[in-house]
């Protein structure tokens, strides 16, 4: 069966930037999709999924006035999801920060299972004595931002800390206690509270905090209640009765190990058997994005007026005055390309490495312009410049002491003395440097009082250049004495 020429067409037209933008976008989406699986927001994010492919569907089948309204939509799209997804947004950039960071240290299952069997007989022993209390086993996420007071306390977990913790006579026994790993961190903690809470029922100010740092982390509480004596689990936005202390520790033992990283398979089969759903749903996509958005249709033509920058110009050589300063440079692409460059970063670049002479050649070749690689250059105007040069000798000319005006009647000029006598400049071989005057700026002579030192500047006729570039600062030494009544 023959492959249509048009699905040919499509497939060279591809680009491995354009492979690097849809596994960018793949990735992105994959990320997003693991995240929210397990929120209850994670409805809202398939409702905005499926605005985002009735868009895509309108733009294909022309359907204005649908693309018009959610064109409006989509451009405060950014804010509803700050609004919307505030935490889960937070929780999502706090574990990209957490990436490549040792947070904590990791304690091996075995010593975990040691600390279970001391939550469980805690919590079974407070609920037989309608004891209330609440216990957090912190997860991979920062609890900080989520926690109101508390005092600090770094413990070993055991039975006798947990109990005295939560006896009615105790500070902090209307607080939570923070567990990390087999330690407790804090005691007398006071949780955000839950604000969905009807599917529950009437639960009291424990499950209800609870409950609300499950919905905020993905730490684990074990609740006590005071006035039925039961106990409860909350997790993963969800609060679950226990029936028994086998039941408590099968849960605490399935947190542990979820949260106590193991040493996967490198086999690209196992990858491929993890959140494999998630996966295709990211790359398709991702596909559809990028053929509604990203894909290359129509090639457009436009022109650009773009400065013309001379470099590399050889030591000794000066570029004359007067040279072409713009190019005008015509470029071909998609549309997509033109609205992702700035035309303002177009330059052309001019090597005059080359120039030997005074007048030079040169033609304008698309290597000389950085334009980007999915637009193409269809022409140059000029196609050709010329450059003018001069070539600059090094010579050491003499320094004229210029002055005007005239000294005070009372006074007479011994001499001035210049230091140096003499600079080292760099003069156009047209020019004949015996009949170069190099001046110092005037020197007043009616404001000298007195024998005094001054700075001077230099002024150099045309076609004349300081080596560096820099002018050098002359110190003349003028030297005066009184008149005497003679010589008056």
């Amino acid at each position: 069966m023959a492959v249509p020429d048009s699905i040919l067409t499509f497939i060279r037209s591809v680009r491995i930037q354009d492979i690097l933008d849809i596994v960018i976008i793949a990735a992105m989406i994959f990320a997003l999709l693991t995240w929210f699986k397990t929120r209850a927001s994670r409805f809202v994010l398939i409702g905005i999924f499926l605005l985002g492919g009735i868009y895509i569907a309108a733009r294909f089948f022309q359907l204005y006035l649908t693309t018009i309204v959610l064109q409006s939509f989509f451009a405060i799209l950014l804010f509803v999801l700050v609004v919307i997804f505030q935490e889960d947004l937070r929780g999502f950039f706090e574990r990209l920060a957490m990436l490549g960071n040792i947070r904590k240290k990791i304690h091996p299952l075995s010593a975990l299972e040691g600390t279970a069997e001391i939550i469980v007989q805690t919590a079974v022993n407070l609920a037989k004595k309608n004891i209330g209390a609440l216990i957090v086993l912190q997860g991979g996420d920062p609890l900080d931002r989520h926690i109101n007071g508390g005092t600090a306390l770094d413990g070993i977990v055991s039975a006798p800390l947990l109990e005295s913790i939560f006896d009615p006579h105790s500070v902090g026994h209307d607080g939570a206690v923070i567990i990390d790993g087999n330690r407790v961190t804090m005691f007398g903690c006071h949780l955000p509270l839950s604000v969905n809470t009807m599917q529950y029922g009437n639960l009291g100010l424990r499950h209800t905090a609870a409950l609300g740092l499950a919905e905020r982390s993905d730490a684990l509480c074990v609740v006590v209640s005071e006035e039925k004596g039961t106990i409860s689990v909350a997790r993963q936005e969800e609060l679950t009765v226990v029936q028994n202390a086998a039941a408590l520790h099968e849960a605490l033992e399935k947190f542990f190990i979820s949260n106590t990283p193991v040493k996967k398979s490198s086999s690209p089969v196992t990858w491929l058997k993890e959140n494999t759903r998630e996966k295709i749903i990211a790359i398709v996509l991702a596909c559809i994005l990028w053929v509604a958005f990203g894909y290359q249709r129509d090639i457009l033509r436009r022109d650009f007026m773009i400065p013309i920058d001379y470099k590399n110009i050889p030591q000794n050589w000066k570029i004359d005055e007067q040279q072409v300063t713009e190019a005008k440079v015509v470029l071909q692409g998609p549309a997509q390309a033109f609205q992702l460059f700035d035309e303002r970063s177009l330059k052309l670049s001019l090597d005059l490495s080359p120039i030997t002479e005074k007048k030079r050649e040169f033609i304008l070749t698309k290597d000389m312009l950085n334009a980007p690689s999915n637009l193409s250059v269809v022409a140059i105007t000029p196609e050709k410049i010329r450059v003018y040069a001069s070539r600059l000798l090094p010579h050491t000319l003499p320094v004229n002491i210029i002055t005007r005006n005239s000294l005070p009647h009372d006074l007479s000029l011994q001499k001035i003395t210049l230091t140096p006598p003499t600079v080292n400049v760099l003069v156009d071989s047209r020019l004949r440097p015996e009949q170069l005057k190099i001046e110092t700026e005037p020197i007043d002579l009616q404001r000298i009082s007195s024998t005094t030192s001054l700075g001077l500047k230099i002024s150099l006729p045309a076609g004349v250049f300081f080596a560096d570039g820099k002018s050098p600062i002359i110190h003349a030494a003028i030297k005066v004495k009184k008149r005497t009544s003679i010589e008056e």
